[in-house]
């Protein structure tokens, strides 16, 4: 449900969500959005990333809106558009597939093999009660959806490897459905078989983060913005000597 009037954040909200603000200007707001925060549509009481957008709205004005998602427990680079026009603008770019994403990933046990490619693999919807889950399946499935992952490996250990990622598409869970599915699931992500504890270590929470994002800007020319990894992850990285 779309909201057409503010609604009301508190001041540390407020501190909060600006604290996020990676870069701006008269077009666009980018933030670094950290593991936890829903994008949209969270349960409970705590406010979505897209409502504490709200923040930003000036008198009489939409809040900036929303171009992309990234899941819940992942970090990292996240757009909006502040105008009407930039949101047009660039839905229609993300649908030409004109944007391009960067991830970072740690996965288990150790690196892929081959250690850099290509996962070309339908996915398809499962829905469990309120869960949605993504599933690998024939492409020629009723319900497939194309889905294309490039991965490269940065570091690896015995036990663990730091990845690379550049998905061609954008299905939901995508990245996460195509690690597992190649026996190599992100730490920190039970759903799809990730483990919880890597090298002695435990993993406080999906070990995704979305550290850069390539677009075309609705005032001309390419725009890439980079968000650095957060502390729990780069941590992780350090303990599992992947730097």
């Amino acid at each position: 449900m779309k909201l057409t009037s503010p609604i009301q954040l508190s001041r540390d909200e407020v501190e909060f969500v600006r604290g996020l603000v990676l870069y701006e200007d008269a077009d666009i707001l980018a933030l670094n959005k950290p593991a936890g925060l829903s994008s949209q549509g969270g349960r409970g009481q705590v406010h979505t990333l897209d409502e504490l957008l709200w923040a930003f709205a000036r008198p009489g004005k939409a809040r900036p809106r929303l171009i992309h998602r990234l899941d819940r427990d992942t970090s990292g680079v996240i757009l909006t558009a502040k105008t009407k026009p930039a949101a047009s603008f660039l839905g229609k770019a993300l649908m030409k597939r004109r944007f391009s994403k960067t991830y970072l990933a740690i996965v288990t046990p150790g690196a892929p093999e081959p250690k850099g490619g290509r996962i070309d693999q339908a996915l398809r919807r499962d829905e469990q009660g309120r869960e949605a889950y993504m599933r690998p399946c024939a492409p020629d499935h009723p319900d497939a959806e194309t889905a294309v992952s490039r991965y490269r490996t940065l570091k690896h250990t015995d036990v663990a490897a730091l990845l690379e990622l550049d998905p061609e598409t954008g299905r939901m869970h995508q990245l996460r459905v195509h690690l597992a599915h190649i026996g190599r699931p992100i730490a920190g992500d039970p759903r799809y078989g990730g483990a919880l504890v890597v090298g002695g270590h435990p993993v406080p929470r999906l070990m995704l983060h979305a550290t850069a994002l390539k677009f075309p800007h609705p005032a001309g020319g390419e725009k890439r913005l980079e968000a650095p990894p957060p502390a729990d992850f780069a941590g992780l990285v350090t303990a599992l000597g992947l730097d």
